[in-house]
């Protein structure tokens, strides 16, 4: 079997030239030091004009409080009511809108309905959007039929 010879296949016959990978280099060199003293004039520059304040230490755990008038003195104690009252809101009956007749019932009763008379379904016909006149949900599912 032959050798093919053609010039086509081989190898290269010169090198990389010297010269212009030198420069290269050099470029490459000239251009990240150009680049690390622009930087530090920056950070210098940003230094004078935007002063940072006093340096933070771990050792401060306080946080210092907002000047009086204080509205709020104890924020658990607030939120704790707040609780109460919402609570409250969840566990009793009461209207919400006495006259379209719409009523709220604490939570373990409106699961109890739920499980005896099942989910409001829509009747066949009706294409408005849930809670619609033509639906048996209604505003407050207590309106249509089950």
């Amino acid at each position: 079997m032959a050798i093919d010879q053609s010039p086509e296949i081989g190898h290269e016959t010169r090198d990389a030239g010297a010269a212009p990978l030198a420069y290269f280099a050099i470029g490459l060199c000239l251009i990240l030091a150009l680049i690390l003293v622009s930087m530090r004039w920056v950070f210098f520059h940003f230094e004078r004009a935007q002063s940072l304040g006093p340096t933070a230490t771990p050792f401060a755990n306080e946080r210092p409080l907002p000047p009086g008038p204080r509205l709020q003195v104890d924020p658990l104690r607030d939120w704790q009511i707040y609780r109460a009252q919402q609570q409250e809101t969840l566990d009793s009956y009461g209207w919400v809108d006495e006259k379209n007749g719409v009523v709220r019932i604490p939570i373990d009763r409106a699961m109890d309905l739920l499980l005896q008379r099942g989910l409001p379904v829509r009747r066949e016909g009706s294409s408005g959007p849930a809670g619609s006149a033509g639906d048996a949900g209604g505003a407050a599912g207590v309106q249509g039929t089950y």
